[in-house]
């Protein structure tokens, strides 16, 4: 007997995006069933984080769905699907700098999760205490080296109590023991059943983690499969490893 086919928490179905004449995504398809994580490798431009802002409510598609859970959510706002449980972290930190760390987590649960008073406090001091930033919870988040502000930016996303969490460069610009204390914490979140799709370019961050790794390049998805074969596949050797990554 044939086991049943799960749901996949997200679905993404011949997706555009458009600005202008420019065509950033075409006809991408994806799906990221729950609890898996995915990663998302390509060249600058490919429209990786394009991608995320268009799963994320950030920026309008042109054609094409997006599900959540099922749940067809296209037109929903960003808020709209943050409040759906969907998280996201940017690939720039831009923290509240004359609010402490606390408070600039405080601030995601509240207007990112919906929560009030002690709800919200008790979700921010466990996304503090996920990520590592407790013993730093009261200093001013401006004051916060780049390590730092990364683990306050996945920190925020937790705030809202992801089902989906989308990751952008998380680990770009760390060293590599800061990146290998980065990949530790995103991988306990795996493992607590959050559902990942990471975008980066530090390949030895990903392939610690997802379970499958796609390839974007001009707009379209490429090659989706097993983390080492899709490294070694002669067309991501050509667009993203050969020369074009940065």
């Amino acid at each position: 007997m044939t086991a049943p086919t799960l749901q996949p928490l997200l679905e993404v179905e011949h997706l555009a995006v458009s600005f202008g004449a420019l065509n950033v995504l075409e006809d991408v398809e994806l799906a990221v069933p729950r609890g898996q994580a995915v990663g998302i490798v390509g060249p600058n431009g490919a429209g990786k984080s394009t991608l995320l802002s268009a799963i994320s409510g950030v920026e309008p598609v042109t054609q094409g769905t997006v599900r959540l859970g099922g749940r067809d959510v296209t037109r929903a706002s960003a808020a709209q699907r943050c409040r759906l449980g969907v998280g996201r972290s940017f690939q720039i930190p831009r923290p509240f700098g004359d609010l402490t760390v606390f408070e600039n987590v405080l601030v995601g649960a509240q207007r990112g999760g919906g929560l009030r008073g002690a709800h919200a406090r008790e979700q921010a001091l466990t996304a503090l205490e996920t990520t590592g930033m407790l013993p730093v919870a009261n200093k001013p988040a401006g004051s916060l080296p780049l390590l730092g502000r990364k683990r306050l930016e996945l920190a925020r996303a937790l705030a809202t109590a992801p089902e989906l969490l989308l990751l952008d460069e998380i680990a770009g610009g760390l060293t590599e023991s800061e990146a290998d204390e980065l990949v530790g914490t995103v991988l306990s979140l795996k493992e607590a059943g959050v559902t990942i799709l990471w975008i980066e370019h530090v390949v030895k961050a990903l392939v610690q983690v997802v379970d499958r790794l796609v390839c974007l390049a001009y707009g379209r998805i490429r090659v989706d499969g097993d983390p080492h074969e899709v490294l070694a596949s002669p067309e991501v050797a050509e667009v993203y490893l050969g020369g074009t990554t940065g």
